[in-house]
């Protein structure tokens, strides 16, 4: 991100970009304005026939972009995924993005805004940061739908014998609000339902959400709904939606959530945004469906995961990978020398300084992630994102570190430059996914059992020593057995900031135990959520929220989405 105090904000480039039709941005991809859906000029979904006509297409290749641990520093993964995309269409291929929808919660809490950054960005940015085609809010409303019916069918004689107590499921919000964490419902007499706790959980970490990125089509999002589980009966046995009859219901609520977005970046590469599940809660990657049709529609797809390489790719890798069978072509690891001075110790304020003595400390977190893209068979490549505040000699020392290393590296600024500045990147790809050799595979085995799998995940991915399972998680470890669940994969729910479970600890911290509290049934997402530390399925707003800075102008145009 090669800021200068000159250049406009991300809102100003973005709204000072020339959009084209959306039409015109389908007729790249092979696609006619009748395989479209239409959200206005310049947003539009995928038809279910449209989707249906491309599956014999040949399969593009997937490029997965992830990252160091983030720091307040910032990484830019969503720029450079943008930029790379351009960079890709600059160099005449057929390339196509795929990426996650921003939540409500961050950006009116900490990120502002999530459509990358610069002139590397995706547009319309201000639509696709709030409301877009309304996606989020039908899954949230498919959640409280039954939440509802639950609370209803307890009411109205619990023919299912659902114990009160045992209700797993949670309401939802796509906001970051820490007061609705743990609630009471049913309060007021008889005729206002059965008094119990209950909670919310964010959007983006409703199961809900896991199953519409997960499912292949509209068919296996029912029978996927249908497997959820909400509840335990008074015998301790799983209550599932399929159970209450209603997974057709739900299915009905999210018909047209289920089709991918289709918008353009700045330079008018082609971007399918869709489904956003949180990658340090959930498993942190845009849908299956957004995904498999870009490989459908172009020769190269560029996709992330959520956070860095200890979450969105290890979710990539050990759930999504095997959930569409897919397998990417490289890894981009994207690291910023303000971001590894953090990892060696400096404290933001002090990150315009020169300290190479705490970039070279700071490199051994981008040391382990490399390591773990490599245990998985998987070529890589790191990609300095650029600042104005790097020095030459931070360059330097960062570029013969990868060298020394023996990992293919290239400098981006595409946060100033857009698709020019990730031509090196762009190419050094290229000959990488030609020269190096991919055996992709999984650390661990379906057939593993669940603590055997977490046991993986924290030593192979994490460095930790060992893992602790507290009372209630060890006896969900026999329950889950017993349910016939312990062949699901895992998705770890633990803090972004650190390799640990602890987040003050950065860098790359040794002699860990990673602490599992609980462990929670996504049987409809198809896997077991391991919750790790502190770490909570509903985030709080900070001190000052970005939401202070966001406005709207008289002609009805956002201020402050960053």
């Amino acid at each position: 991100m090669t800021m200068k105090t000159s250049m406009k904000s991300d809102i100003e480039i973005a709204q000072a970009s020339i959009m084209k039709p959306i039409v015109e941005i389908a007729a790249k991809i092979g696609l006619e304005e009748n395989d479209l859906e239409l959200y206005g000029k310049y947003k539009a979904k995928i038809s279910n026939e449209a989707l249906n006509k491309i599956k014999t297409n040949e399969d593009g290749k997937i490029i997965l972009v992830t990252s160091i641990n983030p720091t307040p520093a910032g990484e830019g993964k969503s720029t450079v995924t943008v930029g790379l995309g351009d960079a890709f269409n600059r160099l005449g291929k057929k390339v196509m993005i795929a990426m996650r929808e921003p939540s409500l919660g961050p950006i009116m809490g900490i990120k502002g805004g999530a459509t990358g950054g610069g002139y590397s960005q995706v547009l319309p940015m201000e639509d696709i940061n709030l409301h877009f085609t309304g996606d989020i809010h039908a899954t949230t409303t498919a959640n409280n739908a039954l939440a509802a019916l639950i609370d209803n069918h307890i009411q109205q004689g619990n023919e299912l014998n659902i114990d009160q107590r045992r209700i797993v499921w949670k309401r939802a919000l796509d906001l970051n609000d820490r007061s609705l964490r743990k609630v009471v419902v049913g309060l007021g007499g008889p005729l206002q339902g059965v008094p119990r706790e209950d909670g919310f959980d964010i959007t983006v970490a409703s199961e809900v959400m896991a199953v519409l990125c997960l499912a292949s089509d509209l068919k296996d999002l029912k029978l996927r709904l249908s497997r959820m589980v909400v509840a335990y009966n008074v015998n301790k046995e799983p209550v599932t939606v399929g159970d209450l009859g209603v997974a057709g219901a739900l299915a009905l609520l999210l018909k047209d959530a289920v089709k991918p977005n289709l918008v353009q970046t700045i330079e008018h590469t082609p971007a399918l945004i869709h489904g956003g599940p949180f990658a340090n809660i959930a498993h942190g990657c845009n849908s299956v469906i957004a995904t498999t049709a870009a490989q459908k529609l172009a020769d190269y797809v560029i996709t992330e995961g959520g956070f860095g390489a200890d979450l969105g790719a290890e979710k990539f890798l050990h759930i999504k990978s095997r959930c569409a069978g897919i397998k990417p072509e490289a890894v981009v690891l994207v690291a910023t020398i303000r971001a590894l001075k953090m990892h060696g110790g400096v404290e933001k304020q002090d990150l315009a300084k020169e300290n190479i003595s705490a970039l070279t400390l700071g490199t051994a977190n981008l040391q382990k992630h490399i390591e773990t893209i490599k245990s998985f068979g998987l070529p890589v490549v790191v990609a300095i994102n650029k600042f104005i505040t790097d020095t030459a000699l931070e360059v330097k020392t960062l570029l013969e570190w990868c060298e020394k290393e023996k990992v293919p590296v290239a400098l981006t600024e595409v946060w100033e430059k857009g698709g020019e500045g990730g031509k090196e990147l762009a190419q050094t790809l290229l000959e990488v996914i030609g020269k190096i050799q991919n055996d992709f595979h999984p650390l661990y085995e379906l057939s593993d059992s669940i603590e055997q799998k977490i046991r993986t995940i924290v030593q192979a991915v994490y460095g930790g020593k060992d893992v602790e399972f507290l009372p209630k998680a060890k006896k969900q470890l026999a329950d889950f057995e017993k349910f016939g669940w312990s062949h699901l994969p895992v998705c770890m729910a633990k803090s972004q900031y650190s390799l640990s479970d602890d987040p003050s600890k950065l860098g790359r911290p040794i002699d860990f135990t990673v602490t599992i509290r609980e462990l929670k049934p996504s049987i409809g997402a198809g896997f077991i959520v391991a919750l790790t530390g502190e770490v909570m399925t509903m985030p709080g707003l900070p001190k000052k929220p970005a939401a202070l800075n966001m406005d709207v102008d008289e002609h009805g145009n956002a201020l402050g989405l960053f």
